[in-house]
């Protein structure tokens, strides 16, 4: 059994997560978005690398089966219906809608870990909720990974902190897991900040740039641990949610 860490999706070699069970982390804002969006009650959500490949596809669906939602450099897209703020996806604008989403970050991070064995979408928002798959993937003797989506290519304070929580509580379940030093890290941040995410968002360099370019409520939304308790799964380049089962925090804990 053996967890790992990349702290940026250009970590990465070709093979790195062939068979390896993947949480891909971007918290500040796309997997906090969508795991907002699936407990909202949408669908699903189709991640895209590129805005035009997400256009051209909402014109494959009837008019009202689609949302196009997304964000270069922090900002809603021209001509999309929805930005990358968590708080924007309602039951009343998403419900049983399929969102095409396109992000700076996260959506390319996704992409990165298309050869992994399962991969999982991770947020504080849905950190405890994912943490059960995780914790089912080390008992079968499989390897778990965290990608860090990471910010504009740099290292990136609050995904690795996340990574820190969850590997903190996986090692309490799977005492004798392997890691490597890159988890050992993450772990080290999450003793720093604990539950304080409005602390670590403060010192982060992505949450003091939304900070200031306006976002102090999505920063609020993202930093809710397990606000949206949903299992988010992303296969064959969809992400489906699943409610985390009303048991899952006692098991993950064992």
């Amino acid at each position: 059994m053996r967890l790992d860490t990349y702290l940026s999706p250009a970590a990465l070699t070709p093979t790195a997560l062939a068979g390896a069970v993947v949480a891909v982390i971007d918290v500040l804002r796309a997997s906090t978005t969508i795991a907002a969006a699936l407990e909202a009650g949408a669908r699903a959500v189709i991640p895209f690398l590129e805005t035009e490949d997400a256009v051209r596809t909402a014109r494959q669906f009837d008019k009202g089966e689609v949302l196009l939602a997304g964000e270069r450099q922090m900002r809603p897209i021209d001509g999309f219906d929805l930005g990358n703020s968590p708080g924007e996806f309602t039951a009343a604008r998403v419900q049983g809608r399929t969102v095409l989403l396109t992000t700076t970050n996260g959506t390319r991070a996704l992409h990165a870990a298309h050869d992994a064995q399962a991969v999982l979408v991770a947020s504080f928002a849905n950190a405890t909720a994912t943490l059960g798959p995780l914790a089912a993937a080390l008992d079968r003797g499989q390897r778990v990974a965290f990608v860090c989506a990471a910010h504009d290519g740099r290292f990136s304070l609050e995904d690795a902190t996340l990574a820190g929580r969850l590997a903190e509580a996986l090692a309490a379940r799977v005492p004798d897991v392997a890691t490597d030093d890159a988890t050992r890290t993450c772990r080290l941040l999450h003793a720093r900040y604990g539950d304080d995410t409005a602390r670590l968002f403060a010192e982060a360099e992505h949450g003091r740039a939304l900070a200031d370019a306006g976002y102090a409520d999505d920063l609020a939304a993202c930093g809710a641990i397990d606000a949206h308790p949903i299992v988010c799964r992303y296969r064959d380049h969809v992400i489906l949610g699943s409610p985390a089962p009303a048991t899952l925090g006692a098991a993950a804990d064992r």
